[in-house]
């Protein structure tokens, strides 16, 4: 197996890939456009068929790749249902579950900073996108985003998982790239030791400035980073 932690430095995203050499099936999960190429040499140094392109939720910072990659691989374009991406392959669900060679990805609906947010589980990997972020975690306000549900999530769904699960975030700004779920639960500073109201202040008062690229990234990844195809009229 072949796992990498891809970074993309303009909007501090992680990208992840998952691939069964032996099988020749990979996965991608959070990918971004301006970085197809880099995914497709990825496929190709590793002799593997891309099976899934795989999003946490619609994003508002970065335009995913996933459409892209559809159109250079064939691979199936995945996202929650409540995001509203209509043209994704994969409408997803709570506990659905992915196969790809002889692996499995079980999904996990997180909603919070968006409604529509997931979190994948593989093997001790937990990929959160913005819902659980190292020593944080995803704005709540904007999107229909809701401090209620994400503390809900993280706290009665995540925070359930082995605590020695990985957690492997959509984005850090401050260079960390991994966390675990214990670590977590004892120092994260919006939710070790805090009730749903003290997390609800705390996400209620964040002041945070609008994503720069949100009016651009949304409606862009809602279409799965590509737009569809002019009818010709005859």
């Amino acid at each position: 197996m072949i796992f990498k932690q891809l970074f993309d430095k303009a909007s501090s995203t992680y990208t992840y890939f998952i691939a069964d050499t032996a099988a020749g099936e990979a996965v991608f999960i959070d990918p971004v456009d301006t970085h197809i190429e880099d995914h497709l040499a990825l496929l190709k140094q590793h002799q593997c068929m891309l099976k899934y392109s795989l999003e946490t939720h619609v994003h508002a910072d970065h335009i995913t790749g996933g459409g892209m990659l559809r159109q250079k691989t064939n691979a199936l374009t995945g996202v929650a249902r409540a995001c509203g991406a209509e043209t994704a392959d994969l409408q997803l669900k709570d506990g659905d579950v992915i196969a790809f060679a002889q692996e499995t990805i079980k999904v996990i609906a997180t909603p919070g900073h968006t409604p529509g947010s997931i979190s994948y589980l593989w093997r001790d990997r937990l990929f959160t996108g913005d819902t659980l972020l190292i020593n944080g975690c995803g704005r709540t306000d904007f999107q229909g985003g809701s401090a209620i549900a994400m503390y809900d999530s993280i706290v009665n769904k995540l925070f359930t998982l082995p605590e020695d699960t990985l957690v492997c975030p959509g984005h850090d700004y401050n260079g960390r790239r991994v966390s675990c779920i214990g670590q977590e639960m004892a120092i994260n500073p919006r939710l070790a030791g805090k009730t749903r109201d003290e997390f609800v202040e705390i996400m209620n008062n964040l002041n945070l400035p609008k994503p720069r690229l949100i009016d651009i990234a949304v409606p862009a990844n809602r279409m799965c980073g590509v737009p569809e195809p002019e009818v010709v009229q005859g």
